[in-house]
């Protein structure tokens, strides 16, 4: 008796636990598309896009100082851990007349990291707005034109998110001012779609071999 239930720890569950991890990988190794070819960036800046990039699209609006707190917890959680990716950047949208905001935002958030891949766009309210709505989320831009939200967005300009999130079923975007959403959830999925690129990538090399 003893014997076997040696053996069903040495072994068995080994693999057991083997082919649970192995099924979470094929089940879970994408991270599901909610929209589809979101607006890109022509009307904020001609240098700017989201093609050939993953991108974290954020709304800071006409109160980009109240919302420096979630530009900092973003910089710390998701910006530092993966800025140096290839191809990953950071994209906040901001009405025109915003830039000295900025200026100053940026060189306290340089004091933390180099901020060479946060990009900071500026247009007109009814920009702002149009590009927010081609998320076709179920969120809202605040009466600024700003949002604590931040949305993933792939190479294809496809917002990524959760089909089925344990708290909110559909969640097309993550709370910046809540660092357990950023930790939990949203570092999480970050890694999933640089992963998702990554084993792309190895394929693609691969066959070229």
């Amino acid at each position: 008796m003893k014997k076997t239930f040696v053996l069903v720890v040495l072994f068995i569950l080994p693999l057991v636990a083997y082919m649970f991890f192995a099924s979470g990988v094929n089940n879970f190794g994408r991270l599901p598309t909610l929209t589809e070819n979101i607006q890109d960036l022509e009307a904020f800046s001609p240098e700017a896009t989201l093609n050939g990039k993953i991108s974290i699209l954020g709304f800071l609006g006409y109160d980009s100082e109240l919302k420096k707190g979630n530009a900092f917890n973003l910089n710390q959680k998701i910006y530092k851990p993966f800025y140096e990716f290839r191809d990953f950047q950071m994209v906040m949208v901001l009405p025109n007349g915003s830039e000295e905001k900025v200026a100053e935002l940026k060189k306290e958030l340089a004091g933390l990291a180099d901020v060479k891949n946060w990009k900071f766009i500026y247009g007109e309210d009814q920009d702002i707005k149009a590009l927010f709505n081609s998320l076709e989320s179920n969120l809202e831009l605040d009466e600024k034109l700003g949002s604590h939200y931040v949305f993933i967005i792939d190479k294809e300009r496809n917002l990524r998110g959760r089909s089925n999130d344990e708290d909110e079923g559909l969640k097309y975007g993550f709370d910046a001012t809540s660092v357990a959403d950023l930790n939990n959830k949203m570092e999480d999925d970050v890694k999933v779609i640089l992963a998702e690129y990554r084993l792309a990538l190895k394929k693609n090399n691969a066959k070229r071999d």
